[in-house]
């Protein structure tokens, strides 16, 4: 890692047609195989990928607010996502047609905001292959 900020991107493959795969890396749909993944919204609505859409997560003591940026259903979805006093950007998921399921291309870009922020993105982006295989785990084990 290089400077304060990074951009981390891979690939993942899913047993479900992008149109169905899509709904778990929606806020809601991630609860159903993210481990502790509970997010709140502060305002309520029917449409948790609606951009605008704003909801918070908890891990590890850590408070994190995300507002949805754009979303393409069935396809695209992007969040931008703020560690108050440690980490900011962005997350982007893209789903396409791969072999009758689907292959999940999940893109951060992330800054530190502190000191500690920078050792947290440099953990992140160490672990980040792995990352992605436990999501891909994590995925194929909802069957």
């Amino acid at each position: 890692m290089s400077g304060a900020s990074i951009t981390l991107t891979g690939d993942l493959t899913v047993a479900l047609r992008p149109a169905d795969a899509f709904e778990l890396f929606t806020p809601r749909g991630e609860e159903r195989w993210v481990a502790g993944w509970r997010p709140r919204f502060p305002a309520a609505g029917s449409d948790d990928t609606a951009p605008g859409t704003v909801f918070e997560t908890t891990s590890d003591g850590e408070t994190t607010t995300w507002i949805v940026l754009d979303r393409e259903p069935g396809r695209r979805v992007s969040y931008a996502r703020v560690t108050p006093g440690s980490r900011a950007g962005t997350v982007t998921v893209e789903l396409a047609e791969h072999e009758g399921g689907s292959s999940v291309r999940v893109t951060y870009e992330l800054t530190a905001l502190s000191p500690d922020g920078e050792e947290e993105l440099r953990t992140f982006a160490a672990g980040y292959p792995e990352f992605l295989r436990s999501w891909e785990t994590a995925v194929r084990d909802l069957s």
